[in-house]
């Protein structure tokens, strides 16, 4: 009996800290109790499949789209919610999200990749999946497939009916703030110190261009040298790869020099060892409230993948718009009263 009632126990755990989990992101993110995993089962049984068809496609042709959809997602997110206000375009009236400073090194594949999944979804159930719930599968699925976790995601977010580039400074975790600046950022999302440190693990994949870390490699504070806390073979090696970096603005580093197409926990033990890309990445190893974390991450990938699993659940459901407040897009790129 005793063997019967552990089991049962065991089995139901799982479940019972899933739902505490939803309940306690509803209390702190109410309209997050409108959204649902099942929210397209009836209007839209396929929609998972034919984004998950879409997005494997372009990530197997271009293999940088992964990361850009993830860092897309992010920058999103941060900036007024999750409702894909970063994908609409400027015109003649209004400059839009995207090209903010912060947002104009994004790129075009990740943008093309919700494109072409809403394209699919529109021709299969027009007018019923929005580009934001779109944007938040493609990016699910982009990370399973470099080989990290599966996590829910909650449906029903309606699009943004506004996208301004004024409402951008500030919001996003940038690379050279330091540890309190970001902590506050996140805070601002009600996102923890675990949380930022468990989603700063997305730049175990994806680059950077050199403008972001040059100052750490060339002439770092004046000194004629590279940023002690990195390692010094490492930062030779980026001053030549940077070289060029004034006049060719393009040129750029993998975030993770060691597993750059991998989703795993190498970023973190990178970290430990000096080879930290961003200044923002170091920062992490250096300060006492956030290095535990790193340490636990870099020893345990399944510790990093649970705490970033769950903090990504948090994210996504940041500033949802749902009922009146937003609109189920015809394209992605602008609203609904300027389509033809």
């Amino acid at each position: 009996m005793r063997n019967k009632l552990a089991l049962v126990v065991t089995m139901t755990a799982p479940v019972a800290a899933s739902l505490a989990a939803a309940l306690l992101l509803s209390l702190v993110y109410p309209a997050a109790a409108k959204l649902s995993t099942e929210y397209y089962q009836k209007t839209c049984p396929n929609a998972e499949q034919i984004i998950s068809e879409v997005v494997t496609n372009k990530q197997i042709s271009n293999p940088t789209t992964a990361a850009g959809t993830l860092r897309l997602f992010f920058h999103d997110c941060f900036v007024g919610g999750c409702d894909a206000s970063m994908l609409i375009s400027s015109n003649a009236f209004n400059r839009a999200e995207r090209d903010a400073d912060d947002n104009v090194s994004l790129p075009g594949d990740a943008f093309d990749t919700i494109i072409r999944a809403k394209t699919a979804l529109e021709l299969q159930c027009p007018g019923v999946v929005s580009c934001a719930d779109v944007l938040a599968l493609a990016t699910r699925d982009l990370v399973l497939m470099l080989g990290g976790p599966f996590y829910a995601v909650h449906l029903g977010r309606k699009d943004a009916l506004g996208s301004s580039a004024t409402t951008v400074p500030g919001n996003l975790p940038r690379p050279n703030m330091t540890i309190d600046e970001l902590i506050d950022v996140f805070a601002k999302k009600q996102m923890t110190v675990q949380d930022l440190v468990a989603l700063s693990g997305a730049h175990t994949v994806g680059f950077s261009h050199c403008s972001e870390f040059a100052s750490r490699i060339f002439s770092y504070k004046g000194s004629g040298g590279h940023d002690p806390t990195m390692s010094a073979q490492y930062a030779e090696a980026l001053q030549k790869a940077c070289a060029n970096y004034q006049k060719d603005p393009t040129i750029a580093a993998f975030n993770d020099v060691m597993t750059p197409g991998k989703f795993d926990n190498m970023y973190y033990q990178n970290v430990l060892r000096g080879l930290g890309l961003l200044a923002s990445d170091s920062s992490l190893a250096a300060d006492k409230r956030t290095r535990p974390l790193v340490e636990r991450y870099a020893a345990n990938q399944t510790a990093f993948f649970d705490d970033f699993t769950h903090a990504m659940e948090k994210l996504s459901i940041v500033g949802v718009k749902i009922g009146r407040k937003g609109e189920v897009r015809r394209r992605c790129d602008e609203f609904n009263n300027l389509s033809t």
